[in-house]
């Protein structure tokens, strides 16, 4: 029966290729459906008992009714296979199946493979700066498992491989570097994956009641914006969404249809800015209104000035843009705009409707309808709140009529639909409203609280008019946010967080420091690498001095590599009591009995015996002595005076030539 060290020894590379796969494991805990995660882990505990042998592992057929189980049920959430989320899923279950049957090093080394894709699925899925501590702690712990497997049965310890693994990683860090600054970079995201399945906080391209007011809840960024030179006034930081045209008497939506745009005059300041969004997988961007200039490689403007990237924004992702806050139109709205943003289901909201055409009736235009509908929402008992009731199926008459409570998604439809009604053209538009100045770096920082939902109508000669029906109820909330403006909405520790000064301090650095992050990093594309050859000297249209940089790189790294390994195996300079032992070694070795490289001292003495029976017992003496020295009881402490007596009975030693054979005889004779 083997001891305890012996079987914590063996036990070792399974408990750190286990502990990799759990590690990668946690890495998706929040992308992964719930089950999927406690499935595996009922897979590690069963594994880890069984080794233990507190219960017996199921035997094949039930391993494979098991995995067979698994990946249809990942089928039927996923409803395919491909995808990051779908494959990262099937990973995670097969991975914890396969720890059912590691029992080789062979196994081991599946196991910890596919532990490195979920690792990789991870850093392709969210590259924050959060989230990078536990990316590279989770790579020590997969280089660690690796080298006790490799090492399995011999000598090396968990502490001994953790530090090899981290020598590894530091040794590899430089090239990671070099190759990160300086290896010829494909334009567009070549490292990230699009994540259409996986849902992200944002505004959508529809509108219902209260679905604005969801996102009030969220803290999250959406957006940065710098601003060149002076930034617009807070009344006039509308950051232009998804325009929503098609109403069913309950959610609004963009729709399909399309006109064509009379020719807008800008008037006022021109506002040069950069965007940085955060990813959310949708291809629309907020730019602020109404833009003008824009990456045309990258995104198309609509007819109702809105930015539409060519691919969904599954990363950080920066724009410039140059926008005119003030605009105006002479001419008239066509009339396929005319039919399409002022149609309404004909039998839903009847009373609104009919509200609005007999308010519509009693003023001169439709200027003084607008004021109209503005002052009813001002002095008939509305008010602003970010938890509205529920509505009926008709919920503009239910909210005019009955409850006169809500948030901006409730008085935007509501003033649309009695703008239509009455036949003025008008429509809903989405987007954010305000934004948050950030010191440290000097940028706009704009939160998911911030999402706001405003209307445009169509006045006759000055074309479409933003009209905010927020404003009249709540005038305060377009210079201020909504947690100022409502602070009971928040929670105790977002409350807390902004009524403190040094939080609110740390807080705002803390954004800073991820937006030099995403900036340095994240974003370092094509363009960047470009920027950092011309800074360096080269010439960024020519990719050969990029080639030579990284060659040159490469073959330095190598060289360290080399000089590191080298010293490493540079042999370490022989104690005393090992240069004493090479003497005595050589001086029997003259005399005809030479060490073999496998003989130990004890083994070499009875060698020297063999071969010189006339030396055999001082021989015999010294080696033993060198061995109780070098691997005794007492080996390794203050033996000073043992030692100096051996290198004197060493020195003292009288080993003659050994006399061969034809001589000997010739003296016989």
């Amino acid at each position: 029966m083997p001891d305890l060290h012996s079987v914590r020894r063996i036990r070792a590379p399974l408990a750190w290729t286990t502990a990799a796969l759990v590690g990668g494991m946690l890495l998706h805990v929040d992308r992964v459906p719930l089950w999927v995660t406690a499935a595996a882990l009922v897979c590690v505990a069963w594994r880890l008992a069984a080794e233990v042998r507190a219960i017996r592992l199921p035997g094949r057929y039930a391993k494979i009714g098991v995995a067979m189980m698994l990946i249809a049920a990942v089928v039927m959430q996923f409803h395919t296979l491909n995808g990051l989320s779908a494959g990262t899923a099937l990973l995670v279950v097969m991975g914890a199946i396969k720890l059912l049957e590691t029992f080789t090093r062979r196994d081991r080394y599946v196991v910890i493979g596919s532990t490195t894709f979920l690792l990789l699925a991870a850093c392709l899925d969210r590259q924050g700066l959060t989230r990078a501590p536990f990316y590279l702690l989770e790579a020590w712990i997969c280089c660690t498992a690796l080298a006790m497997v490799a090492q399995e049965g011999a000598s090396l310890t968990s502490r001994a491989a953790g530090v090899l693994a981290a020598r590894s990683l530091a040794l590899a860090a430089p090239l990671a570097v070099l190759m990160f600054l300086f290896f010829p970079r494909m334009v567009g995201a070549f490292w990230t994956l699009p994540q259409a399945d996986s849902a992200v906080t944002g505004l959508s391209d529809s509108m219902s009641p209260g679905g604005i007011s969801e996102l009030s809840e969220s803290d999250e960024p959406a957006f940065r914006v710098r601003f060149e030179g002076e930034p617009p006034p807070p009344e006039e930081r509308y950051w232009r969404g998804p325009v929503l045209h098609e109403f069913d008497g309950y959610t609004w939506k963009r729709g399909n249809g399309y006109y064509r745009q009379p020719v807008l005059q800008h008037e006022g300041v021109a506002y040069r800015y950069r965007v940085t969004m955060e990813p959310t997988s949708q291809r629309w961007w907020f730019a602020l209104d109404t833009v003008t200039e824009y990456p045309m490689r990258r995104a198309v403007l609509m007819f109702d000035h809105q930015l539409i990237a060519n691919e969904p924004t599954s990363r950080p992702t920066t724009f410039a843009a140059v926008s005119y806050t003030r605009n105006s139109t002479a001419g008239p709205p066509s009339t396929l705009a005319r039919r399409i943003d002022t149609k309404l289901p004909p039998d839903r909201n009847q009373r609104a409707a009919r509200l609005a055409r007999e308010m519509r009736a009693g003023v001169a235009d439709d200027t003084e309808f607008v004021r109209a509908v503005l002052a009813m929402f001002r002095r008939g008992g509305f008010a602003y709140t970010l938890t509205p009731p529920k509505l009926d199926l008709d919920s503009v008459d239910d909210f005019v009529f009955n409850t006169k409570r809500g948030f901006c998604g409730h008085y935007a439809s509501a003033f649309v639909t009695m703008m239509r009604a009455a036949g003025v053209p008008s429509r809903v538009v989405t987007g954010y409203q305000g934004g948050e100045w950030n010191p440290v770096r000097e940028y706009f920082l704009v939160r998911q609280s911030d999402a706001h939902a405003w209307a445009e109508v169509w006045i006759d000669g000055k074309g479409w008019t933003r009209v905010d029906p927020t404003a009249v109820v709540a005038p305060d909330r377009l210079r201020r946010g909504v947690y100022d403006l409502m602070p009971d909405a928040m929670t105790t520790a977002q409350r807390f967080m902004r009524d403190s000064p040094w939080l609110a301090d740390v807080r705002m650095r803390w954004d800073a420091v991820n937006d030099w992050w995403n900036e340095r990093f994240v974003r370092f594309d094509l363009s960047t690498q470009m920027d950092l050859l011309t800074w360096l000297g080269f010439d960024a249209r020519d990719w050969q001095p990029l080639g030579w940089l990284f060659a040159a790189a490469l073959v330095g790294w190598l060289m360290f590599v080399a000089w590191h390994v080298g010293k490493a195996l540079r042999a370490t300079p022989m104690d005393r009591l090992a240069r004493a032992y090479t003497r005595l070694c050589a001086k029997l070795a003259k005399a005809g009995a030479p060490r073999e490289p496998h003989q130990g001292p004890l083994a070499y003495a009875e060698a020297v015996a063999t071969r010189r029976p006339d030396l055999a017992g001082a021989a015999r003496a010294l080696l033993r002595r060198y061995a109780d020295l070098r691997y005794g009881r007492d080996a390794g402490g203050p033996r000073s005076p043992e030692i100096a007596r051996f290198e004197r009975d060493v020195a003292r030693l009288r080993a003659p030539r050994a006399i061969e054979p034809h001589l000997r005889a010739q003296r016989a004779t």
